[in-house]
């Protein structure tokens, strides 16, 4: 069991893993890989908020009035690790619309293969709010310590890393150094080839998100 496996949260809904199989085909047209993106960022909005608080509110239905319970949305924020975390942001709105953005910005040195930030912005009041730090692939690990060693430099309630897909040695390494932030994913594949990516993996999410190469 790698380190930090008890916080690995594995979401099987079939709706998901569905989906995720489409993404993985290569044939899949950049239209179609964002569409599926969007859609499945919707379903695994459902799982990571699954434990979120709420509170509750008097309403008045056409038959009287009650007290009944809303989530915090505007103490929500989605933290997405540019540029391939954007590809997450529509889905997880349409779910919880009010909550607020951050946005850090990622590079991986091609030789070292570390992370290296060029941009960085949260919401005020960070010490208010819950983080769900959104990036679609959990592969060297870098880049993840990385976001979360800023974010965490903002004092946020509580961060959550959701990712679609995990390699072993990118769990470990973020289980290691934030082992109490948990990770949800869609899947744990094989292991990292000689370039740092996810084997079989889906190639390259920003790229194939964008259009780019």
């Amino acid at each position: 069991m790698t380190a930090g496996a008890h916080r690995v949260h594995h979401l099987t809904h079939p709706l998901i893993q569905h989906k995720l199989t489409l993404m993985r085909e290569k044939e899949r047209s950049t239209y179609g890989f964002r569409t599926l993106m969007n859609e499945i960022a919707m379903l695994m909005a459902y799982e990571v908020t699954r434990d979120m608080t709420t509170t509750l509110i008097e309403i008045e239905t056409p038959l009287e009035k009650m007290m009944s319970p809303v989530i915090e949305g505007r103490k929500t924020v989605f933290v997405s690790i540019l540029r391939a975390g954007n590809g997450f942001l529509d889905g997880m709105l349409s779910v919880v619309p009010g909550a607020r953005i951050g946005h850090v910005g990622l590079y991986r040195d091609p030789k070292t293969l570390g992370a290296i930030e060029y941009y960085f912005k949260m919401p005020h009041g960070m010490h208010e709010r819950d983080a769900i730090v959104l990036d679609p692939m959990l592969a060297t690990g870098n880049s993840a310590i990385a976001a979360v060693d800023r974010l965490k430099e903002t004092g946020p309630k509580s961060i959550r890393f959701l990712c679609l897909l995990a390699a072993p040695e990118g769990l470990k390494r973020f289980g290691d150094a934030h082992p109490d932030v948990p990770v949800y994913t869609a899947a744990v594949d094989r292991a990292l080839d000689d370039h740092g990516y996810i084997v079989p993996g889906l190639g390259d999410a920003g790229d194939r998100l964008f259009g780019t190469k």
